[in-house]
């Protein structure tokens, strides 16, 4: 069994690469820092393959699926990302630019290409890391916002087609709130609102990834998803202007 999991350094994709490891998988990490990814799977008991590799760029997404296409991975995890906090007209560009490189062309070209492998063999699981952002539109986040509502829109009409040709691959979104990562400080963001450990975050969404769960939201957040279902948009944005406290640094 082998899983691929991007963003592997730190966060989420660190705390999901050593949870399938425990599984008894054997890894593909990819990570830019291959220094830091040495180090925290240097004592790990399963074969560990790390891959240093900008995925921002896109030629390198591309090259990414060359390198692994022919060791039958089970499992994809697109988890790399980050984030920018500030008003629109403010923020840089350039981040931004390089934020929906990664956040959406990355998931794109992964999800496309692996998912085509695993719809050709009928076996294989994705799992999109996205955001409960990703059902909203958010003030002083504009952009990261949009990036995860890219990937809850893209993910769901995969799924839907997946279930419409009867496949044995499997597709999960999932959807956390704040959680205590390295996010915050990349994005230059605090918030009052509760955060998760990376650590529980990551069980859960493997855990429910194994179930079949197509859309995955931890407990803390659910209500919030209902409330955004329910609330007229202007309410919801209004009410995420003021939810979270940001700062620049």
């Amino acid at each position: 069994m082998k899983a691929l999991i991007t963003g592997a350094s730190s966060g989420m994709g660190k705390d999901m690469a050593k949870y399938l490891a425990s599984l008894g998988y054997d890894l593909f990490v990819v990570s830019r820092n291959r220094e830091k990814l040495e180090k925290i799977y240097k004592d790990e008991k399963v074969k560990v393959t790390i891959i240093d590799m900008d995925l921002t760029n896109i030629d390198n997404c591309i090259k990414l699926h060359d390198m692994v296409k022919n060791e039958k991975i089970d499992i994809l995890i697109n988890n790399a990302g980050f984030g920018d906090a500030g008003k629109f007209t403010k923020t840089d560009l350039d981040k931004e630019l390089e934020m929906i490189d990664l956040n959406v062309k990355s998931y794109h070209i992964l999800t496309k290409l692996f998912l085509k492998d695993f719809v050709k063999r009928d076996y294989g699981r994705i799992l999109n890391v996205a955001s409960i952002a990703g059902f909203m539109y958010g003030p002083y986040m504009a952009t990261y916002y949009a990036t995860k509502n890219y990937v809850v829109s893209l993910t769901l009409g995969i799924i839907r087609e997946l279930k419409k040709d009867k496949s044995k691959v499997k597709v999960s979104l999932f959807c956390p709130g704040p959680v205590r990562t390295n996010f915050n400080n990349v994005a230059n963001v605090k918030f009052n609102i509760g955060s998760i450990s990376s650590e529980y975050a990551s069980i859960y969404a493997i855990d429910n990834m194994f179930k079949n769960k197509e859309v995955i939201v931890p407990p803390n957040m659910k209500l919030n998803k209902l409330l955004v279902k329910i609330a007229p948009y202007n309410i919801v944005t209004l009410i995420n202007s003021y939810v979270q406290e940001r700062k620049i640094k």
